[in-house]
């Protein structure tokens, strides 16, 4: 998690981390500061579907929609399929209660390893939701485990 154990909102960007509960009906409750802002950009609307890795990515409805458009532009076979199936099928629309809570579907959940505690990554434009026993376990190695990945990384920014 960030320094200080909470999601932040820096310029227009979702950053930070924040542990949450997951109770027994599915539901996680969205970070009071993000609220107000997802209503007023996607009228709460969300989009939750599998990233890449084993978690779960939470997009406004519009970000989703804008990432489908790509998709739809690359050829429908080869790993573009995957792509599709991955992340169009398996996406579910979701609305933030009145309570502020998310209501993830069983299957999301599982396939997530969700259950209890959970941690909200911050990822610009969207969220990942990690179980937290992945989410330590992604970090316990140490950071200098990730280094090269990470070089190569900040080294597109360098372009």
């Amino acid at each position: 998690m960030g320094e200080s154990g909470e999601t932040h909102r820096l310029n227009d960007v979702f950053a930070g981390s924040h542990q949450l509960t997951i109770d027994d009906k599915g539901r996680l409750a969205i970070p009071a500061r993000y609220r107000q802002t997802l209503a007023d950009t996607c009228e709460s609307q969300l989009v939750v579907t599998m990233g890449p890795e084993s978690c779960l990515e939470i997009y406004p409805a519009p970000q989703f929609q804008d990432i489908v458009k790509s998709i739809m532009e690359l050829p429908p076979r080869g790993p573009a399929a995957l792509l599709r199936q991955r992340f169009i099928g398996l996406a579910m629309e979701c609305e933030i209660d009145k309570q502020g809570r998310l209501q993830l579907s069983q299957f999301l959940r599982n396939q997530a390893r969700l259950n209890g505690t959970a941690v909200l990554v911050g990822n610009i434009d969207h969220f990942e939701l990690w179980a937290e026993d992945l989410w330590n376990a992604r970090w316990s190695e140490g950071p200098d485990s990730k280094l090269g990945a990470l070089a190569e990384a900040f080294q597109v920014l360098n372009r």
